[in-house]
């Protein structure tokens, strides 16, 4: 995604409407990996509201209107990481008893629940930064030139890590130890 720096710029000059187009512009990427991170759309929107609230906060000092889109993935992505161990937290005071008792036909409930925690899993075992690279590219569909931009990165060092990040996962889903 390509962002118009006028728009960062409008925004940064403290301008309500400016930041608005902003948002408008980048929130649905934004949401796209937070609810793919999160696998919760109502867990994805909070996360997307507080990286806003944080990127309106802190807009004022971004010195470099074209970081803003590795700025505020980087927001986005400790927010995630927050929510994430929130997660954690969570699930070691879950009740099993009571997922036992969901509606529903339980046979496909049980095999897509399957499929999303071992592509969880398999994401997990990603480094951070092979993480954000494999979901820009599957989540929003960012090329590897777009996910160069906004890490940070040569573009060849993001196309050499997601096709390590592919590899990976590939061999966690197949059974194999990551080594």
């Amino acid at each position: 995604m390509k962002l118009d720096t006028a728009l960062v710029l409008d925004a940064q000059k403290g301008g309500q409407e400016g930041f608005t187009r902003l948002y408008q512009a980048v929130a649905p990427s934004l949401y796209r990996t937070a609810l793919y991170t999160l696998g919760n759309s109502h867990d994805a929107e909070d996360v997307v509201s507080e990286t806003f609230i944080e990127a309106y906060r802190g807009l004022g000092a971004l010195r470099d209107p074209q970081a803003f889109m590795p700025w505020i993935y980087r927001i986005l992505s400790a927010r995630c990481n927050r929510k994430i161990r929130e997660y954690v937290r969570a699930r070691n005071e879950m009740d099993i008893d009571e997922l036992l008792h969901l509606p529903g036909d339980q046979d496909e409930f049980s095999q897509t629940v399957q499929q999303r925690t071992d592509l969880l899993r398999a994401l997990q075992q990603l480094g951070d930064e092979e993480r954000q690279i494999v979901i820009l590219s599957v989540v929003d569909g960012y090329t590897a030139r777009e996910i160069a931009q906004i890490i940070q990165a040569p573009q060849g060092t993001v196309s050499s890590k997601l096709f390590r990040a592919f590899k990976k996962m590939r061999k966690y889903l197949e059974g194999g130890k990551l080594s």
